[in-house]
């Protein structure tokens, strides 16, 4: 963990921005603050990074924000830390250092290691998806963060009313249920998110059917372990009812490694391998990414669960996000016979209230009527 970089008290806040980007440069990062952060002039901002020699964030990003917040008037500070914490002690000389600002935007894994962890006693926190200065000012940074905020908030409500929940995609998935809101109530998680990527959780009680496992499975950022990745050279089914895998399906070869691997990751962390804790699709349109996910698959696993074209599972372990992850690709779901999710692509004026949302919005109208289909996986 390093120092944290103090600015002096005489620096010019605007002037030191405007030596370093122009104006066209600060668009997402303007956005990131102002509109979800919610910073103010003379707040005090943390800028938590990681090394960009990691290969996960650039240092960009990060800087962008930085200038952005003092020409905002904030007073900015900036620290980097570990991309994963090794022990729980790493964790709570974390926490320590955090205490004391009025706002902290992460750009480091780190963020999401702690997001799901509840009675924190955190300042105003926000996780931020953006991987680098393209992304933080493409459509996916610079889409409307208010209007984003409504449509997630409908998505919410009509998944929490619903009768009927169908979840299929063309790899053979077929999930349905009824949401048993009992077993996990809906809740958020602790920090703000940036940009919005997903919904609440929708807990898996209260469901049965079968998922298709395809290409691969990976985990899910809540802790980091080996392998992270395996690779599926075929389909795997998973039934599922109430909430348990009940049994895999498939290639009697593939079968007997997906099993292995769950057995593995739940020795390690002494966690029940068998539960399906929840799910979600990606709402975001301007989610993208560009590189191959297999060979990239730690960032991808970071950020593309944001596009509609993914609908990912919370498996291993009894709790949100889990420790291995199942991604669903192109999904359709179905809420009470209207398909909000359809092929892959979300359609926000099927839900109520939605239509009036994007009249409210109109730019973010037309990134769903011309969503970003590119998720690294070559189709």
């Amino acid at each position: 963990m390093q120092k944290v970089n103090r600015m002096t008290p005489d620096t010019d806040p605007s002037q030191l921005a405007q030596q370093h980007f122009s104006n066209t440069d600060f668009a997402g990062a303007i956005a990131l603050l102002r509109d979800c952060v919610a910073g103010q002039a003379g707040q005090r901002l943390l800028i938590v990074s990681e090394e960009s020699s990691d290969g996960f964030y650039d240092e960009q990003a990060p800087k962008q924000t930085a200038a952005a917040g003092r020409a905002l008037g904030m007073h900015v500070y900036e620290m980097q830390a570990k991309s994963f914490f090794n022990d729980e002690s790493e964790k709570a000389i974390l926490l320590n250092s955090l205490i004391g600002f009025d706002h902290i935007v992460f750009f480091s894994r780190v963020g999401d290691q702690i997001r799901f962890s509840q009675d924190l006693n955190l300042p105003s926190s926000t996780m931020c998806y953006t991987l680098n200065r393209d992304a933080l000012n493409s459509h996916f940074g610079t889409a409307c963060h208010h209007g984003m905020q409504e449509i997630k908030q409908a998505i919410d409500r009509a998944l929490e009313g619903a009768a009927e929940i169908k979840v299929t995609c063309p790899h053979g998935t077929d999930f349905t249920g009824r949401p048993d809101w009992s077993a996990m109530p809906p809740i958020e998680v602790s920090l703000k998110r940036f940009p919005l990527l997903v919904p609440r959780p929708v807990t898996a009680m209260g469901f049965k059917g079968r998922v298709a496992l395809s290409r691969f499975l990976v985990g899910t950022g809540s802790r980091h372990y080996e392998p992270y990745y395996l690779p599926l050279p075929k389909d795997v089914y998973a039934i599922v009812d109430n909430g348990r895998i009940m049994e895999f399906e498939g290639d009697k070869t593939e079968v007997a490694r997906v099993e292995s691997h769950y057995q593995h990751v739940s020795k390690l962390f002494s966690i029940d391998p068998w539960c399906v804790d929840s799910w979600h699709a990606g709402i975001h349109p301007g989610c993208h990414f560009a590189s191959d996910a297999q060979s990239d698959i730690l960032r991808w696993s970071g950020t593309a669960f944001g596009n509609p074209r993914i609908l990912h599972f919370h498996t291993c372990g009894q709790y949100a996000p889990g420790e291995i992850s199942w991604n669903i690709l192109d999904p359709t779901v179905c809420i009470d016979g209207e398909a909000v999710w359809e092929d892959g692509q979300l359609f926000p004026d099927r839900l109520p209230g939605g239509q009036q949302v994007l009249d409210r919005h109109p730019n973010l109208a037309q990134l769903f009527e011309n969503p970003v289909r590119e998720i690294g996986l070559g189709f």
